[in-house]
């Protein structure tokens, strides 16, 4: 059963850059939810209570319920600002969701079979080259994540985002394109053994010294 998460805002007047310092001085977040044909709504929330949800990655991957001033909306997260140097939430954007209507937005691959892979038995070494995708779907079908099953790949082998098993009614907008934007997702490969330069000098005195 798929988590819930309700997130409480409010509804602001007050906009510019100067009353966003006045909110963040306050401990809430400024932000805006949109979408779904109706108006832009400028929001507030506590930081401290947001701050909580964001630690859960399903949070960035899952409908949100969005209760501004106690009348709740479907919605997901968009964009998040994030402060450059401090751990604080700058400013967090939400779109509206239609049941009916398809949307996009970006889920976390969970790779799965690693450790029973021939190539990492061998000695090879996993490389993630992707850690989310971008999905198009309803939202109803939304998965919290995508699993991507590596248990059969040797060294050398790769899983492209074509062979990615997905979940009922979604869809990877990167290859419903014209020119489908096809890419490796993970693969196996050799591990390369680093030599230090000092090993290699070492290697060389002793010969001149023969």
């Amino acid at each position: 059963m798929k988590e819930v998460f309700v997130v409480n805002a409010q509804l602001r007047t007050d906009t510019g850059k100067g009353a966003s310092r006045r909110l963040r001085h306050a401990g809430l977040v400024p932000g805006i939810v949109y979408g779904a044909h109706q108006d832009p709504a400028m929001i507030s929330m506590v930081h401290s209570d947001l701050i909580q949800r964001l630690d859960q990655e399903a949070f960035y991957s899952h409908i949100l319920t969005l209760k501004i001033d106690g009348k709740s909306e479907q919605v997901i997260l968009k964009d998040l600002q994030r402060h450059p140097a401090r751990p604080f939430i700058m400013h967090a954007d939400f779109l509206r969701v239609s049941a009916k209507e398809k949307l996009k937005t970006h889920v976390p691959l969970h790779f799965v079979g690693e450790d029973v892979a021939p190539g990492v038995k061998a000695g090879g070494v996993v490389s993630h080259l992707l850690t989310e995708v971008e999905v198009s779907c309803l939202p109803g079908d939304l998965p919290e994540y995508i699993e991507v099953n590596v248990s059969g790949l040797e060294v050398g082998d790769a899983v492209m985002l074509s062979e990615v098993a997905l979940p009922k009614g979604v869809e990877l907008p990167a290859l419903a394109q014209d020119e489908p934007q096809d890419v490796q997702v993970v693969s196996i490969h050799t591990a390369h053994v680093a030599v230090e330069e000092d090993e290699i000098e070492e290697e060389g005195e002793g010969a001149a010294e023969e």
